[in-house]
C-alpha cells in the first residue's frame, strides 16, 4: 500500500493535503533509522567475528592436552592451564549458587510483594545505583567482607571469598532482570489466579514465575558472562597469578590459594616472550569454550521452559 492509499484510507477526501508529506516524511526517517541499526549491528559482529578470528589465528597452535592438563611454569613449552580452568569452574559454580536464588527471591519479593512504599522504593534506587558500581568496588568489599570479617568460614582469600565476591558483583543485575521479566506477565493471569481461589504466592509460584522464567534464564546467562571474565575483584581478594595445582572440591580446596583463566591470561599478556602471548590466546580459546558450554546450558533450560507453557 503506498502512501497515498494509506493517507486515503485514514483521512476523508479532500483532508489528506498536509497528512501525506507528513506521513512520507515518518517513512523516511523510519528507513533511515532502520539502516543505522543494521549499520550498528553490522559493525558490531564485523569486530566480533575479527577479535575472535585472531584469537584463533593466534591461539589454535598451543591447544593440545598437555596444555590443558598442565600447570603453569616458567617455561612455555612446559606451562598449562588445569588449575585456574578448575578453578573457574568452582567459582562460577559457587557464584550461581549463591546468586540464582537470593538474586531471583529478591525481584520476586520487591515486585510481587514488596508493594509501593518508601522502603521499597529506597530499595530499588540503591539496586539500580549498585548495577553501575565498577568491579574494583565489589573487589575491595568482597575482601574486607568474605575474606577478612568472615575468613573462619571462607577460608580468607580463597576461592569461596571470590566466589561470594563475584555473586555481590551480578547479584543487582540479576535482581533488576527479575522484575523486568515479572512486570512483562499480564496482570489477567494474576488476577485470573485469585479469582480461582489461589493465594498470592500460589499465584505467582504456579502461574506467573514459569511465564516470566525465560527473561530470568536471559538476565542470568548475561549477568554469569560478565562475572566469569571478571579479573579486578579477584585480584582485590587475593587471586595469584601461579599455582601449580589444582584445587579440589572440599573445604581445603576451596579456602586455598586460587588462580583463574582471566588471571592467568592477564599475567601472559604480560610477559615479553611471544611464546606466553600464544598461551594467553589459546587459554581465551578455553575461557570462550566454558563459556558458550555455559549460555548453552542455559539456554537449553530456558527453552525447555518456553516449550512447557
Amino acid at each position: 500500500m503506498t502512501t497515498q492509499q494509506v493517507s486515503e484510507s485514514i483521512l476523508p477526501k479532500g483532508d489528506n493535503t498536509n497528512f501525506e508529506p507528513a506521513l512520507h516524511k515518518r517513512y523516511k526517517i523510519d528507513k533511515i533509522f532502520k539502516t543505522i541499526c543494521w549499520i550498528a549491528t553490522f559493525s558490531g559482529l564485523v569486530v566480533l567475528v575479527f577479535l575472535i578470528g585472531d584469537i584463533l589465528v593466534d591461539g589454535i597452535g598451543a591447544l593440545d592436552w598437555n596444555f590443558i592438563v598442565s600447570p603453569p611454569s616458567r617455561k612455555p613449552e612446559d606451562a598449562g592451564i588445569w588449575p585456574p580452568l578448575v578453578a573457574s569452574v568452582y567459582l562460577i559454580a559457587i557464584t550461581a549458587l549463591v546468586v540464582i536464588p537470593i538474586g531471583v527471591g529478591a525481584g520476586i519479593y520487591l515486585q510481587e510483594f514488596g508493594g509501593n512504599n518508601f522502603f521499597t522504593k529506597a530499595i530499588e534506587v540503591n539496586i539500580s545505583n549498585l548495577a553501575a558500581v565498577p568491579s574494583i568496588i565489589y573487589g575491595l568489599l568482597g575482601l574486607f567482607i568474605f575474606a577478612r570479617v568472615l575468613s573462619p568460614l571462607t577460608g580468607g582469600r580463597s576461592i569461596i571469598s571470590a566466589g561470594l565476591t563475584l555473586a555481590l558483583l551480578i547479584l543487582p543485575v540479576i535482581i533488576v532482570a527479575t522484575r523486568e521479566s515479572l512486570k512483562a506477565v499480564p496482570d489477567s493471569i494474576r488476577m485470573a489466579g485469585m479469582a480461582l481461589g489461589s493465594t498470592r504466592w500460589q499465584t505467582v509460584r504456579a502461574h506467573v514465575l514459569p511465564q516470566a522464567i525465560p527473561g530470568i534464564m536471559t538476565g542470568t546467562i548475561l549477568a554469569l558472562s560478565r562475572a566469569i571474565g571478571e579479573t579486578a575483584p579477584l585480584i582485590a581478594v587475593g587471586a595469584v597469578a601461579y599455582v601449580p595445582f589444582a584445587p579440589d572440591f572440599s573445604f581445603e580446596g576451596l579456602s586455598s590459594k586460587f588462580s583463574a583463566l582471566p588471571i592467568q591470561i592477564f599475567n601472559w599478556v604480560g610477559r615479553p616472550q611471544e611464546e606466553f602471548h600464544t598461551l594467553a590466546a589459546g587459554a581465551s580459546i578455553i575461557l570462550l569454550g566454558l563459556l558458550l558450554t555455559m549460555n548453552a546450558t542455559a539456554i537449553s533450560i530456558r527453552n525447555r521452559f518456553q516449550k512447557s507453557q
